[in-house]
C-alpha cells in the first residue's frame, strides 16, 4: 500500500500533508457560475443585484458579469457568470455565497 502523499501529484510536505498554494490556485479558473430557479422575475432580479454587489466587494479589477433570465413553467431561471481577474477573487466570491 502506498502513502497518500505518493498518489497525489501536488507538491506536499510529508509532515502535515500541506500543498503549495500555487499547486491549488494556478490562476486558470477565474469564472464563477450561478444558476437557480425563482418563483418570480423580481426575486431573480433581486438575487442578481445581491450577487453583483458581492462581486464588486471582492473585485480588484472590474468583474465581467453576464446574466440571463429564462421563463419556464417552474419559474424564472437566473443564469449568470462572474469572471474575475484572478482565481483568488473567484474563490473568495464563491466562499462568500456559502
Amino acid at each position: 500500500m502506498t502513502d497518500a502523499i505518493n498518489r497525489c501529484s501536488a507538491s506536499e510536505t510529508a509532515a502535515c500533508c500541506c500543498v503549495d498554494v500555487g499547486t491549488v490556485m494556478d490562476n486558470t479558473d477565474c469564472l464563477a457560475g450561478y444558476n437557480r430557479t425563482f418563483a418570480s422575475r423580481s426575486e431573480a432580479e433581486a438575487m442578481l443585484k445581491s450577487l453583483t454587489a458581492k462581486a464588486h466587494e471582492v473585485e480588484s479589477d472590474p468583474c465581467v458579469i453576464e446574466s440571463s433570465f429564462t421563463e419556464t413553467p417552474e419559474g424564472v431561471v437566473l443564469d449568470c457568470s462572474f469572471t474575475f481577474c484572478c482565481q483568488a477573487e473567484t474563490l473568495i466570491f464563491q466562499l462568500g455565497l456559502r
